[in-house]
């Protein structure tokens, strides 16, 4: 009962890690020069933006502390996977992307971000230089999203474990 909970908590964090993920690249990233134009992005940077990156982050860090305790909870072993052992690979492969997204959340996306939305003073120039990190980070999160999923899904699959 114990790794079921352990992994729907894995895959619920994930949805809204993953989902935060696509929103701000798709939907955010692309109205927010219009709402620039329009004088409306002040209630997006103040009001929605920070809060989504709360759910994000944390997010973020609930979802690669569950599936490590789920890996090495299962038989898997956090370790075999880290270190892409035989049949552990695929599955340790899916870590390792985790892990970096993990890491640029933490050290790049939420760092540059508080300095765009004015959370830490900064000024114009390292507001754009820190905006530009974000962005960057937050792409290579979202290209890193698909194979993640697909090494995840293909090694918890190898060891027979259960996807829901």
């Amino acid at each position: 009962m114990e790794l079921i909970i352990v992994r729907w908590l894995h895959i619920l964090a994930g949805i809204i890690w993953i989902g935060l993920l696509y929103y701000f690249n798709f939907v955010q990233a692309v109205a927010m020069p219009k709402a620039k134009a329009d004088n409306t992005a002040a209630g997006i940077t103040k009001h929605i933006a920070p809060l989504a990156l709360l759910w994000f982050r944390w997010a973020a860090l609930v979802t690669w502390i569950m599936g490590a305790y789920y890996l090495e909870r299962s038989g898997v072993g956090i370790g075999n996977a880290f270190l892409l052992k035989g049949p552990a690979a695929a599955i340790g492969i899916g870590a390792w992307l985790g892990t970096i997204m993990l890491f640029n959340v933490w050290v790049l996306i939420w760092p540059n971000q508080k300095k765009v939305l004015g959370i830490v003073p900064a000024d114009d120039a390292a507001k754009a230089k820190a905006a530009r990190v974000a962005f960057l980070a937050s792409r290579t999160n979202t290209m890193l999203s698909l194979p993640m999923l697909f090494f995840m899904i293909t090694g918890s699959a190898a060891h027979g474990l259960p996807l829901m």
